[in-house]
Parts: C-alpha cells; sequence; structure tokens
C-alpha cells in the first residue's frame, strides 16, 4: 500500500517539476509547450518501472518513510554541492539563467533520491540492518529469533503444548511451502498419511487460534534455482535469510541443517531432556508389561514413555513392582533405566 501511495506522489512531484520547467527561461522556445509534462510525465513512469521490477521483499511503514526521507535529502543536499560547482555562469548564459539551470537540477536530484532511497527502505528493512556507528535499527521481533517449525514437528502436535506454556516467547514462523506440503499429505490416498496430515492441519488451526502463541505464516519467495530444492533445503535457506532457527524431529532435516550452520532445536531432544533424572540407588515404582531379552528380565515404563529394564521382572509381568536404580542409559531415541526388584536377587553363574 505505501509503495503505490509514494509512486502517486512522485509522479505529482514529477508533473511540478515539468511545470516549473516549462515556466521557466530555461525551456528552449522552439520546443512544443505541451510535451513537456507529458514527456515527464514518460521520464517518471520509466523510473518506477525499473523500481517495480527490482527484487522487492514488501513490507513498509512510517519509520521507514520518514528515516528514508531523512537519507534522501543528505544524499541531494550532497549532489547540490556538486551541482554548484559543475554549473557555472558562462558568455552564453547569463546568471538569472544558470541560478534556474540550478534549480531545477536541485529539485529533480532530490525527488529521485528521496523516491530512490525511501523505497529502498520500506521494502528492506524487515531483513536488512541499517548499522550507523554506535546505533543499529533492526526489526523487533517478540522474544529471540525466530523459530522455523517443519512438517513433522508440526504433525507431532508437541510444539502446540510447549507452546502454550509460553517457554517460547520467540515468533513461530510456518513458510507457505511448509502448509502446502501438510495439504498434500492430508489428500494423500494412504489412510495412515491422510491421517496424518490431517492432524498437521488440526494443531495449526489450534495454534493459530491460541492467543497464548505467536504463530506467523509467511510467503516465502527464492531464487529460480532454489525453487527447484526439497521442503528440506528451503527450510535450511529460509533459516539462514532471517537468521532464524529450525525446529523440527527429522533426523535428516537436523543433520543437514546442522551442515549449513543453521541451529535446530529438536522435539525429542528437548522431550529427552525434560524426563526425571534418576541415579543409581533411588527406588522407583513401574508396572511389568512384557518379558525382556534376558531369561530373568522384565519391561515396564514410566508415564513419560521411558523404558525400564527390571532384572528379575519376568516372573511378575502384570504386576507392579519397586525398583532400585543401577544404571541409566541415554541414547538418541530416548532414555532406558535398569533396575533390580527389591524382593529378586540377582542370578548368579552357575559353575559346573
Amino acid at each position: 500500500m505505501v509503495p503505490n501511495i509514494l509512486r502517486v506522489f512522485f509522479l505529482i512531484f514529477v508533473a511540478l517539476v515539468a511545470a516549473r520547467f516549462m515556466n521557466s527561461s530555461v525551456c528552449p522556445t522552439w520546443f512544443p509547450q505541451n510535451w513537456v509534462i507529458p514527456l515527464f510525465l514518460l521520464v517518471g513512469i520509466a523510473i518506477l518501472a525499473f523500481d517495480i521490477l527490482l527484487p522487492r521483499k514488501s513490507l513498509a511503514s512510517l519509520s521507514g518513510v520518514l528515516f528514508g526521507l531523512i537519507a534522501g535529502l543528505l544524499v541531494a543536499y550532497g549532489l547540490s554541492l556538486i551541482v554548484d560547482l559543475i554549473i557555472v555562469p558562462s558568455e552564453f548564459r547569463d546568471e538569472k539563467q544558470i541560478n534556474e539551470i540550478k534549480n531545477l537540477v536541485k529539485l529533480g536530484a532530490g525527488v529521485i533520491c528521496c523516491y530512490f532511497v525511501i523505497s529502498f527502505i520500506i521494502q528492506t528493512k524487515d531483513d536488512f540492518r541499517f548499522i550507523i556507528p554506535y546505533v543499529e535499527f533492526t526489526k523487533q521481533k517478540k522474544g529471540g529469533r525466530p523459530v522455523i517449525l517443519d512438517t513433522s514437528v508440526i504433525i507431532d502436535g508437541r510444539v502446540s503444548d510447549i507452546a502454550e506454556t509460553r517457554i517460547i516467547e520467540n515468533e513461530l514462523i510456518v513458510p507457505r511451502f511448509v502448509l502446502h506440503e501438510l495439504q498434500t499429505v492430508a489428500d494423500s490416498a494412504d489412510k495412515l498419511k491422510r491421517n496424518r496430515g490431517r492432524r498437521g492441519l488440526d494443531m495449526l488451526n489450534r495454534m493459530q487460534s491460541n492467543k497464548k502463541i505467536d504463530l506467523k505464516i509467511v510467503d516465502v519467495e527464492f531464487a529460480a534455482e532454489e525453487q527447484a530444492e526439497g521442503v528440506d533445503q528451503k527450510l535450511v535457506l529460509l533459516a539462514q535469510q532471517i537468521n532464524g532457527r529450525v525446529m523440527t524431529n527429522d533426523f535428516n532435516l537436523n543433520k543437514v541443517a546442522q551442515l549449513r550452520g543453521v541451529e535446530v532445536i529438536n522435539i525429542n531432544d528437548l522431550a529427552n531432556a525434560l524426563k526425571p533424572v534418576f541415579l543409581p540407588g533411588e527406588r522407583l515404582r513401574v508396572k511389568i508389561v512384557k518379558p525382556g531379552e534376558e531369561p530373568d528380565q522384565g519391561i515396564g515404563y514410566l508415564e513419560d514413555g521411558t523404558m525400564v529394564v527390571a532384572g528379575g521382572g519376568r516372573p511378575h509381568i502384570g504386576e507392579e513392582l519397586e525398583l532400585t536404580v543401577t544404571s541409566v542409559l541415554q541414547t538418541s531415541a530416548g532414555r532406558m533405566v535398569f533396575g533390580r526388584a527389591e524382593d529378586v536377587a540377582p542370578e548368579r553363574k552357575r559353575t559346573s
């Protein structure tokens, strides 16, 4: 909206400059007077067309316009000093005519400089940092760096529960191409994939309707050669562009992002970090649900899904036992707790 308003004002200024030129002594007498304004407007339209064809980022604000206006006026002032040095009176033109030329050149340079500087700032201010010595102007965002959600983590659904606790103050970003992938999965002929896609869309609707969660769906433009990349590659490219982090539980995306220098928040790692810590000698109660690999072992699970291997628990399948923790094993797949039932002694190897 703001760029279009700016373009209209630019054309109005061009028309005013043309009217000033037409009524000044600088305008040649042989030049048709009714061609002046159309010719100037044609030049102004050509400048606008050149600006529209340039790569743009959209978004504008009043602060960008004001900052651009100040910067444009400073550039125009510098150019006016150069004009005073270049255009000097001569034997062919009197001083009045020279001043007319200087004023027109300064006015035109000022309008063009202000337009281009303002246009540049309002189109790039959200993704570009304007640095002045000891002062840095950047876009103010809620929390820290934005977090980009992957398809897998949206379908997983735990990110919604985590965000509801308000522990994440960062802006959550869902690129449009991730939304398209979710829709494709939801329309799949495979029932399992279709259910997963619909669950992901339900999770997005749930997060959008929650006022505690700052979720934003964004359209992202890539270069022609980058459009052919897969979703994982696009997520990494977007994170590099906006200095964000990727949230996922996809192993391959995790590795690719780390190789490209992009920080990753892995939901599985976060869940493992939040599981209770057990030290050898501590006691816990768990229900034995199935036999283990060893002859005397039984397997149980805590409420958070942590697997417990109970020595001597095989005869007590279906019962709840009190175990003494002997060791804890942390793996990329999760945490495993090893323990032994209080009333069961460890088996000793028989010697022949």
